[in-house]
């Protein structure tokens, strides 16, 4: 017996044209039992999935910008004179580095439960306001160990926002349209290092203002744009598509909510579920994300906290390299946005993983190699990197998510994967050492064989879930009958088809 997935039907649908909408969603509506509903003409989803990404993707976009700029510019501040102020050691401030994803490894799991709990809007306004005033308290730490306890705990506070997020926009947007708004989201990211650099330039011509040195003043302004925007957040930011809002009528939603069940096909549980809860704990696939997503993050967390290093080693003055980091991540982010249309429109995740990676791994080759060439050459192979490593991201997160199903389940695997995957940031942390400077050949090694293995297990997992999918068209109808036993199977439905 050859079996068709409901959301499997309606992808296709999507890939040939958006008009068709109302009849595949007419086609369909049996799946979510629901006889009453009329499907939306062409022209009134499109003004609902506009107004959607108007109200959501800008906002949590800006978001994560205040996030990663407060998490990585202990680099900007190092540039800027930390280490020296402080007189904190090398191994002390690598440890800096690692100990923030300690604290966030730790509480992604929990946070993403609490998210479900209370509801996106109260708790990532919570979370931002915590992490705020860690950042900002920053700045009066006085020794190392000051500096460790400060990074630990906003670790802990930016648990929240990152595999909230992700987990959010799933129960927003189909599978199809994920990935490209997991790159504008995640693109902030690449901003965010743009925008650093730049500030940082501009802050540290504040120099003993007020007493205070210039790493001082990146960590006190750098927490106000955090600190208002978790005042923010309780009034802007819409819970799910099922809770009522004034953003959304009952018209919006209703189509919201049907729309959502058709792309899930056989995975629509929304219900807490404790089966669901250790399923995303005993699922290999968790496992396989998380492995890959260590090799990814690793050169993209080393890449973005050392960047000025980086650029400082090949001879650029203190100031120049902050200013000269920026446009490296501008490319990274039209490549990055660019990258993940391409990978929504063809609907495949795993080879725009790969190719990017790929690309990656060529620039760290060329960093290593063009030492003699002078920094113009080693200028352009950095943006070369920074393209490869960032552009890969948005493919990765959004095939964890598009491969997950039911909400509980889902949940929890995205703070399971981001959390193991944020091992890789941890060791980010120890790969560039200051004795391998000014060229740091053995980070760029290191890097560069992270992402080949990112590459080829991507490759593999690709092939797997393909004979996966193909297995599951080719059951006879009495393996589809035993298949389809049991409740909570999310994923495991016969009829659920995998990303590939």
């Amino acid at each position: 017996m050859t079996t068709n997935s409901p959301s499997v039907v309606s992808e296709k649908v999507f890939d040939e044209k958006i008009e068709q909408l109302s009849g595949d969603i007419e086609s369909t509506r049996g799946s979510s039992n629901d006889d009453s509903f009329v499907a939306p003409s062409p022209e009134e989803w499109r003004k609902l999935l506009w107004r959607l990404d108007l109200r959501i993707i800008p906002y949590v976009g800006i978001l994560y910008l205040c996030s990663f700029l407060d998490r990585v510019n202990i680099g900007n501040a190092k540039v800027a004179g930390l280490t020296e102020h402080i007189d904190i050691t090398d191994y002390e401030y690598n440890w800096a580095l690692s100990i923030f994803f300690i604290g966030y490894i730790i509480f992604e799991v929990p946070s993403n439960l609490m998210l479900k709990f209370i509801g996106p809007s109260k708790w990532i306004s919570i979370v931002m306001m915590a992490w705020g005033v860690t950042m900002a308290a920053m700045a009066a730490v006085h020794n190392g160990a000051g500096l460790l306890a400060s990074r630990f705990f906003l670790g802990v506070t930016e648990a929240g926002l990152f595999p909230g997020v992700i987990f959010y926009l799933t129960l927003w947007y189909t599978r199809k349209e994920q990935a490209t708004r997991l790159a504008l989201f995640f693109g902030c990211s690449t901003l965010a290092g743009a925008f650093g650099g730049v500030l940082a330039y501009g802050i540290m011509q504040m120099e003993g203002i007020r007493g205070l040195h210039g790493w001082q003043w990146i960590f006190i302004l750098e927490a106000i744009p955090t600190l208002f925007f978790a005042c923010t957040t309780y009034f802007v930011l819409p819970d799910f598509p099922e809770t009522k809002s004034k953003f959304l009528n009952e018209r919006e939603r209703e189509i919201l909510v049907h729309r959502l069940k058709v792309d899930a096909g056989p995975s629509t549980e929304t219900h807490f579920s404790m089966k669901q809860f250790w399923a995303a704990f005993l699922d290999w696939k968790v496992y396989m994300h998380s492995t890959i997503y260590i090799c990814c993050v690793a050169p993209l967390y080393s890449l973005s906290m050392f960047m000025p290093t980086i650029i400082q080693g090949m001879g650029f003055q203190s100031l120049q390299a902050q200013a000269m980091s920026a446009p490296p991540y501008a490319f990274a982010c039209v490549a990055t946005v660019l990258t993940a249309m391409h990978g929504d429109r063809h609907s495949e995740r795993g080879l725009h993983l790969a190719i990017p990676g790929l690309l990656g791994v060529v620039g760290y080759i060329l960093l290593i190699t063009l030492t003699d060439k002078g920094m113009v050459a080693m200028y352009i192979a950095a943006c070369i990197t920074t393209i490869g490593v960032f552009s890969q991201i948005p493919a990765m997160l959004s095939w964890f998510s598009c491969n997950i199903g039911g909400h509980t389940k889902r949940g929890v695997a995205t703070a399971i994967i981001v959390s193991l995957g944020n091992i890789g940031g941890a060791v980010g942390g120890q790969i560039y050492r200051t004795q391998d400077g000014p060229y740091y050949a053995r980070g760029h090694e290191i890097c560069a064989g992270l992402l080949a293995a990112a590459v080829v297990l991507s490759c593999i997992y690709k092939y797997i879930l393909h004979r996966i999918n193909k297995a599951r068209d080719n059951l006879t109808e009495e393996e589809y009958k035993k298949a389809c036993e049991g409740e909570d199977l999310c994923d495991n439905h016969p009829d659920f088809r995998y990303y590939t």
